[in-house]
């Protein structure tokens, strides 16, 4: 199978990575996250994807959006926001999927534990009913301490909230 993975960041992609290759499936990633803010954030998050893709030999495509006036603007509830950020990403992951002939599409979001993982699900599922793709839905979470684990020894920035700026500016890390 040939499966296009979006990359919220390269820590969380380090377990289905992983977990998938073993089983011999064949990954290709794609970093478009238009969500992660402040500016220095998506480029440090971007630069980490680089690097876990140049040590696991991944071939990633890099989208560089970055709408930061669109979650600032945003008023929202706390879900709606988070619809609204995994939808955009996931819909332009199953379009890609579609357009550049993988049989599925997923993304790492899948194994956070901090993440809505059924919205997740929902909307991928929705994503790929639109483009006419297959979503490839699997719980990784089981596996996202561990993924953790080997992040830090790949010496991976591991950020401490999610990366819209919302989460930016509610994090306790960020008052530091």
């Amino acid at each position: 199978m040939k499966l296009l993975m979006h990359m919220c960041c390269a820590p969380c992609s380090v377990y289905p990575v992983e977990v998938l290759k073993k089983e011999g499936v064949e990954i290709q990633g794609l970093y478009y996250n238009p969500n992660i803010h402040p500016k220095e954030e998506f480029l440090r998050r971007k630069e980490n994807v680089e690097k876990f893709s140049a040590l696991k030999e991944i071939p990633v495509s890099y989208f560089d959006d970055f709408k930061q006036e669109v979650w600032e603007s945003f008023k929202g509830q706390e879900v709606e926001r988070c619809t609204m950020c995994y939808s955009i990403r996931l819909d332009k992951a199953a379009a890609f999927a579609r357009e550049n002939g993988y049989d599925a599409f997923t993304t790492s979001l899948l194994v956070s534990p901090y993440q809505k993982h059924e919205l997740i699900k929902d909307i991928g599922e929705k994503a790929a009913l639109k483009h006419g793709v297959s979503f490839y839905y699997r719980d990784f979470r089981p596996g996202f301490r561990q993924g953790q684990q080997m992040a830090k020894e790949m010496g991976l920035y591991r950020q401490k909230f999610c990366g819209c700026i919302v989460s930016y500016n509610e994090s306790p890390f960020t008052k530091k």
